[in-house]
């Protein structure tokens, strides 16, 4: 079976989505979809790109629907929104509105027969199964999470949306004394600001007012507003020379202990370096994609993450060839 996907969005993470579904051998891309003019947008592979308006006619014509916008505002309207039409699938990425997004999307999705999957990619998605792991594992002790050194798509764009900002691109940056404390086993306490530090260059609009621009980035909740934040203006020169790459990664580290007097100590660490952020998320997406689609087809429907879903479902191996081969 020929999985059909359509990707909504063609921009870093759209095109990282095309190069995944293109690799995989059981996936064909149906079409790009976009709310720029069509003729304007060139795909790497050479699908076809049709306008925004074109999708709904899709339907029935597309397995999975992925969405590779923003989170800060494309995604809470467009999963639900798409969920009537499609199985979607989604990067969603602000932690602290999961569980609202996911209300949204499942009532659209139970309403409308459709299966959707939110919030998928490293973190959330990798780093969020490797918590829960470890947490079973190791009741007795504690979570760290460290990100970077990289650039976030989700905080680059959400700077982006800020009136006056031509371009940017946002680093965020472990803090090492924090994490040698964890990795030695100190258990410390971190608030939020003592793990990261988030360094942003700005590109503004001709005219814009940089301390407009740099206040409305430092006090954005949910992205800057909990952390040391940097913010640079530099020329869109000095950004495509020397920021024009999409490096990131980061580390999931529990750190617990078992005994009857909880005298041994252990860490577990789990370790992302990606040379390209949006690839590999994309490469995320696309096995979970392969997932939905396969319940989809035993009659699922509603919203998931990717806590609900059988690690066999990832995978175009058969379940005889997994236990044979990776077991």
């Amino acid at each position: 079976m020929t999985i059909k996907i359509g990707i909504l969005g063609y921009g870093n993470l759209g095109r990282g989505i095309e190069c995944a579904v293109n690799a995989a051998s059981d996936m064909e891309l149906v079409a790009v979809f976009t709310r720029r003019n069509p003729e304007s947008v060139k795909t790497v592979s050479g699908v076809k790109v049709e306008a925004l308006s074109a999708l709904e006619s899709y339907k029935g014509k597309i397995d999975v629907l992925m969405l590779a916008g923003g989170s800060a505002t494309d995604l809470p309207s467009q999963t639900p929104e798409y969920a009537k039409y499609f199985n979607v699938i989604d990067s969603f990425d602000t932690h602290a509105k999961i569980p609202e997004h996911f209300a949204n999307v499942d009532a659209n999705a139970k309403a409308h027969g459709t299966l959707a999957l939110i919030s998928a990619g490293w973190d959330p998605g990798m780093f969020s199964l490797n918590r829960l792991y470890a947490n079973a594992i190791l009741p007795n002790g504690k979570d760290y999470t460290f990100w970077g050194k990289g650039v976030s798509q989700g905080h680059s764009d959400a700077i982006r949306r800020i009136k006056g900002v031509k371009d940017a691109r946002q680093y965020t940056i472990p803090v090492q004394k924090a994490l040698d404390a964890v990795r030695a086993g100190e258990n410390p306490e971190l608030s939020t600001r003592d793990k990261h530090i988030r360094d942003c260059y700005v590109v503004l609009e001709e005219g814009a007012d940089p301390k407009f621009v740099e206040e409305q980035i430092k006090t954005m909740p949910n992205y800057f507003a909990d952390y040391d934040t940097t913010v640079h203006f530099i020329s869109e020169d000095e950004l495509l020379k020397n920021h024009s790459g999409l490096p990131h990664g980061g580390m999931v580290i529990r750190s617990g202990k078992t005994g009857v007097n909880s005298e041994h100590k252990h860490i577990i660490e789990y370790r992302l370096v990606l040379d390209s952020n949006p690839e590999f998320t994309g490469a995320v997406l696309t096995c979970y994609a392969r997932a939905i689609c396969r319940l989809a087809k035993e009659g699922n429907t509603g919203c998931r993450t990717v806590f609900d879903i059988a690690p066999a479902y990832l995978s175009p191996l058969s379940s005889e060839q997994l236990r044979a081969t990776m077991l």
